[in-house]
């Protein structure tokens, strides 16, 4: 089953969240969890925030364990970018884009071990096989 969980307009550049995105992708959520949360970056908090969501989503709307969760994707895509500018000397000015990003993050549960059908094997008695004595050879002193 998979389980969603979206942040728009974050007001951190894709680029950025990227970077530590890549750093949980292949990671246990909880693992994840503890990992975003001892981070120093400011893009993980937004990332934590949203695997939190999806966390929930996965506990209470779907009855999901913990335990059985895994990180399926994770998605950073642009927002829209605020255009601003700042005045610079001889009366110009220099535009400023405020970047924003879109998180998608996507959970799934762990498959399912499948049971295997424990059935007795008959035993059938192996024929042994004799091996031939070999004599040795006296041998030849001289």
């Amino acid at each position: 089953m998979l389980v969603k969980a979206e942040s728009k307009f974050i007001r951190t550049s894709p680029r950025k969240i990227r970077l530590v995105a890549g750093l949980i992708r292949d990671l246990a959520p909880e693992e994840a969890v503890t990992t975003l949360s001892h981070l120093r970056q400011r893009a993980a908090t937004p990332l934590l925030k949203t695997l939190k969501q999806a966390m929930a989503n996965a506990l209470n709307n779907h009855n999901l364990a913990k335990d059985s969760l895994l990180i399926q994707s994770i998605e950073v895509n642009e927002g829209p970018t605020y255009k601003r500018w700042r005045p610079v000397s001889r009366g110009r000015a220099h535009s400023i884009f405020k970047r924003t990003s879109h998180i998608k993050l996507v959970l799934k549960t762990k498959p399912a071990k499948p049971t295997k059908k424990v059935t007795k094997k008959t035993l059938k008695p192996t024929k042994s096989k004799k091996s031939k004595s070999i004599k040795s050879k006296p041998k030849n002193k001289s």
